[in-house]
């Protein structure tokens, strides 16, 4: 075998090797049947910050109480043995989970005492609150019999969903109620030949399952919840669009009302936008892990698929339509608000050309004014005028012989035409 020579000279992207190993970064548990497992998922409650420092003491807390090594600082992940117990660990997006595993199976299936394998102390210091939690028993697959009387025996038979799984080398059962403990309940029936990473990936399966499962019903909560104020947001959005048609309705007023609706709109995007979005996400992830089972019906029970496209899906439909809705709430809010700033602008062109008419109006008269007043200047300065010109002619009165009354006749047209002249040329000088 010949090995390549590594590159020295071309450095690697600074997340190459992070993201590389991330693909490696979750494994699947090797579970030797038959056995016990203890699964819970821990979540901040909505609206308080997730403390990722906290969720490491917690579970350094655990380990130190079995002596069990740390896990380097930054892990997602960590799988190892605390006492007579297999323990992993992940940290995900929006919570933590802990899968513990005895081998053996020794007492009753389901006993409420397997979740104190968990410290009491340890489970109250918990930096969140359970999401989920489930315990799943893990029994060697003897004979259709067996599993019929068994699954009669614990789970609801009104909601018990029954499977073969990964070509019939394992039957899983459950009915995805809540128990008097407060856990959910399942069963993997396993056939010798199964091996431990395929038990532990149909454990993990199982786990991921309900996990994400939970996690996309909050989505659903999320809908409910704003189904009331959608409800009257909408009748208010409506009403308001109706009212625009009138022509009696101010338009300033309307917009600032729109103003409000938009905005607690868009308030409710903010507060259930990434809830809504996320539901989507998991809701992928639960059917993905299904459909990694390839199921196949077992004694005419429904199968974890089936019991999903009947109970599930439909919540997530109710999820999905609500966001669609508060979408189509803001466009319509958004299209209301163009259309009534249209209305303005063009109520505000009229103003302003019913302004600008008027102006024109006054911008007319006061020219009419203006000819009118240069008119009676050209009199009052022409008056003027021919008072000092009959000054400066009054020696032609005493030796030419003319009286004052022709001269005056003879020199008011002159002055009158020189002054006209001399006030339209400034006119124009000035234009």
């Amino acid at each position: 075998m010949t090995f390549a020579q590594p590159i020295a000279a071309l450095p690697d992207h600074p997340q190459r090797v992070a993201l590389a190993n991330e693909l490696h970064a979750r494994p699947f548990p090797s579970l030797r049947a038959p056995g016990d497992a203890v699964y819970l998922a821990i979540k901040p409650v909505d609206g308080a910050a997730r403390n990722r420092e906290a969720e490491r003491s917690h579970l350094l807390d655990l380990l130190d109480r079995h002596g069990a090594p740390h896990p380097a600082p930054g892990a997602t992940h960590w799988s190892g043995r605390i006492g007579r117990c297999e323990l992993k660990w992940e940290s995900h997006t929006e919570f933590v989970t802990y899968l513990l595993w005895e081998e053996g199976a020794a007492g009753p299936a389901f006993h409420p005492d397997l979740l104190r394998k968990f410290p009491a102390d340890w489970l109250a210091a918990a930096p969140g609150a359970r999401v989920a939690s489930a315990l799943i028993r893990v029994e060697p697959l003897r004979d259709e019999e067996d599993i019929v009387d068994k699954a009669a025996e614990w789970f609801v038979a009104e909601s018990l969903t029954v499977s073969r799984v990964l070509d019939d080398q394992a039957v899983v059962a459950g009915d995805f109620r809540i128990d008097a403990a407060g856990h959910m309940r399942f069963a993997v029936f396993a056939r010798d030949d199964l091996g431990e990473r395929r038990t532990g990936r149909v454990v993990q399966q199982l786990c991921e399952i309900e996990t994400y499962r939970a996690m996309a019903m909050l989505g659903f909560a999320t809908a409910r919840d704003l189904a009331q104020p959608m409800a009257d947001l909408d009748r208010r959005l409506s009403a308001l669009i109706e009212a625009m048609a009138s022509e009696h309705e101010q338009p300033a007023e309307t917009l600032h009302n729109l103003l409000g609706i938009s905005a607690e709109l868009e308030h409710l995007v903010a507060r259930s936008s990434f809830r809504l979005s996320a539901t989507v996400a998991y809701e992928t992830i639960v059917l993905q892990r299904i459909e990694a089972l390839r199921e196949a019906r077992f004694g005419g029970r429904p199968t974890f698929g089936e019991f999903m496209q009947r109970r599930f899906d439909p919540a997530m439909r109710t999820a999905g339509s609500t966001e669609r809705r508060l979408q189509a709430m803001s466009a319509r809010a958004l299209r209301a608000g163009d259309l009534l700033r249209t209305r303005v602008d063009v109520e505000r062109s009229a103003q302003n050309q019913r302004l600008l008419e008027s102006m024109d109006r006054r911008a007319d008269l006061a020219l009419r004014l203006q000819h009118t007043v240069e008119g009676l200047s050209v009199v009052a300065v022409s008056y003027y005028g021919v008072g000092l010109a009959m000054y400066l002619l009054g020696p032609l009165e005493k030796f030419a012989g003319f009286e004052k009354p022709v001269l005056a006749a003879v020199v008011a047209p002159v002055v009158v035409g020189v002054t006209w002249l001399g006030l339209r040329k400034a006119r124009r000088s000035l234009h």
